[in-house]
């Protein structure tokens, strides 16, 4: 197995973490923001409201793009086993 090989293995493995990552943050970035702006309008200064809203909402990320993430996770995995042969040489 060279450098260059481990370096792609790597670059994979971290674009499908990027991938499967970005949805989740994203929209606990913007429920984040949202209840921010919520906050400062109506002087509210209750650290805890945030966790509900982002929880509900990753739940729901997850439920709808659950599917499309565990394709792109299972798929870098069954490329790998199925390249183990040619990693040994």
């Amino acid at each position: 197995m060279s450098e260059g090989m481990v370096i792609d293995i790597a670059r994979q493995v971290v674009w499908i973490i990027v991938k499967t990552a970005s949805p989740l943050l994203l929209v606990s970035l913007i429920i984040g923001l949202i209840v921010s702006i919520f906050q400062t309008i109506t002087s509210i200064q209750e650290q805890t409201l945030t966790f509900i809203p982002k929880f509900l909402a990753i739940m729901l990320i997850i439920v709808l793009c659950g599917g499309w993430m565990l394709d792109g996770m299972t798929g870098l995995f069954e490329t790998l086993v199925a390249s183990i042969p040619d990693y040994i040489k």
